[in-house]
């Protein structure tokens, strides 16, 4: 949870870009926290049970035209999330990563998991993946995602 983030960015210390202490950087990596929960998180998880879950408990895929509405409304919000948030930013509060970019992209992870790759079409989104992908690690990355990435092979 965006609780337990904060809680172990204050608790242990953490470098300054994940939490930033700048005020106008920290309410930047706040206001992202606070709107993804209806709307990256929302969109992204509904497309995920959408594809994947619902198929799997009912035995069947779901008509073609309620993937397609999910599908749509995410692909609303990826798009205020890069003119909003990503804006001409190497990160969503500036130069560094930051908390918001980490769960930014978790959540992104789930419609990918489910199959819909929606950094194909997106450049600056697809760029913005490579940086937050290369400030944690590749490897770490992979190894955090290989359980939502495999979720369609179930």
């Amino acid at each position: 949870s965006i609780a337990i983030l904060l809680y172990l960015a204050r608790k242990f210390k953490t470098p300054d870009h994940w939490y930033p202490s700048d005020l106008q950087k920290r309410a930047r990596v706040d206001e992202y926290l606070s709107w993804q929960h209806v709307n990256i998180r929302g969109k992204g998880s509904k497309l995920f049970l959408t594809k994947v879950l619902l198929p799997l408990l009912t035995g069947q895929p779901l008509p073609p035209e309620k993937v397609e509405g999910v599908t749509e409304e995410l692909n609303v919000v990826l798009k205020q999330f890069e003119e909003k948030f990503l804006q001409d930013k190497p990160f969503i509060a500036g130069s560094e990563i930051s908390l918001a970019d980490l769960v930014a992209l978790v959540e992104l992870m789930q419609p990918v998991g489910a199959g819909y790759d929606l950094f194909e079409e997106r450049p600056k989104l697809a760029e913005w993946r490579r940086r937050v992908e290369e400030a944690v690690g590749k490897q770490l990355f992979q190894e955090a995602h290989e359980g939502i990435l495999n979720a369609k092979n179930l």
